[in-house]
């Protein structure tokens, strides 16, 4: 499921971040989401995807360093 969720992320950010484990960051986020992308014609649909991206890899390196 990691590739897939990053490739879930260039879509739909909220769900992506709330597949990594942050459910409440997930609500904040689509509640700002919906607006920015109606607002600005998705201009700021870049910021969101890092956002995911950066929590995504966030949770693998959390993940890697229980492991260890």
């Amino acid at each position: 499921m990691r590739p897939m969720n990053y490739i879930l992320a260039i879509f739909l950010p909220p769900l992506s971040i709330l597949f990594a484990g942050r459910p409440i960051v997930s609500i904040l986020t689509f509640l700002i989401w919906v607006p920015a992308i109606i607002f600005s014609g998705g201009l700021t649909h870049p910021m969101f995807v890092l956002l995911a991206w950066f929590i995504i890899f966030q949770k693998r390196e959390d993940r890697r360093e229980r492991r260890y």
